[in-house]
């Protein structure tokens, strides 16, 4: 219970800062990060203010600015204009994925690599929300990333997973979603793809039947979700979701099922 509490907590904060940083890459392609608030305020604040909440410190005391523009949840077709997420509902969902992970995995040495890559996949899911893409300052930089924690925490006593499964995790995986994105490019977009080396590290260490478990259920949310809309009639056939939640939502449940399982 303390581990999990301190993980939630741990979360909440996490995902308090995470705004921020999905305003600024929150960009269509081809345009640079945004560096200062609608109002033309710099954004300062943590990591150079890359960590902060959805509002411009400098517009609040002046009650002229405030909150950062707002996607408040999945949808369709995003919210025009620059946005960021509400800080509580991403401070809920940092904790809620801590929480999780840390019932899952106890108190065994790869909780720390994926309390450490909770953070950026919040940032990754609202961004791609947003505008519907993946910024590559993250999906090219993740990978390594977890690599090298996972690298980390291989040789610890108490660890349930395999770091040789995690490489070939991820470049299995990879390679499946390169393969899908050429026989069908209008069906995903390449970021998706670099996200998926991503998820094969880490459902990767744990094995190829959670390999399989987490990226099956990624597709299996998208679907319903997209069936559902389409059902609602709020989109067509032919409307373009982001994926990128899906896929880490699937990987999430396969770290849950990874974890518990080796436990």
């Amino acid at each position: 219970m303390p581990l999990t509490l301190l993980a939630a907590l741990y979360g909440a904060a996490a995902g308090l800062l995470v705004p921020r940083a999905v305003y600024r890459l929150a960009v269509e392609p081809g345009e640079p990060w945004r560096a200062d608030c609608p109002a033309g305020h710099p954004l300062t604040g943590p990591l150079r203010g890359w960590a902060g909440t959805g509002r411009c410190t400098d517009c609040a005391p002046t009650g002229h600015g405030g909150p950062l523009p707002l996607v408040a949840a999945l949808r369709p077709v995003a919210a025009p204009g620059p946005s960021a997420p509400r800080p509580l509902g991403a401070a809920a969902l940092g904790a809620a994925a801590c929480a999780g992970l840390a019932v899952a995995t106890g108190p065994r040495p790869e909780l720390a690599a994926w309390l450490l890559l909770v953070p950026f996949a919040l940032v990754l899911g609202y961004v791609d929300v947003a505008v519907h893409r993946l910024p590559d300052v993250l999906t090219l930089t993740l990978p390594p990333a977890a690599a090298v924690l996972l690298g980390l925490a291989a040789p610890l006593p108490g660890v349930a997973g395999s770091w040789t499964g995690a490489l070939l995790g991820g470049v299995v995986l990879g390679g499946a979603f390169l393969l899908l994105f050429l026989i069908h490019p209008a069906g995903m977009g390449f970021g998706d793809v670099k996200l998926a080396v991503t998820a094969g590290v880490i459902l990767g260490w744990y094995g190829w039947v959670v390999l399989f478990i987490g990226a099956f259920a990624g597709f299996l949310l998208g679907a319903v979700y997209g069936g559902a809309l389409v059902l609602l009639r709020r989109a067509g056939r032919r409307t373009a979701l982001p994926f990128g939640p899906f896929m880490m939502c699937g990987t999430f449940l396969g770290m849950l099922v990874g974890g518990l399982g080796a436990g």
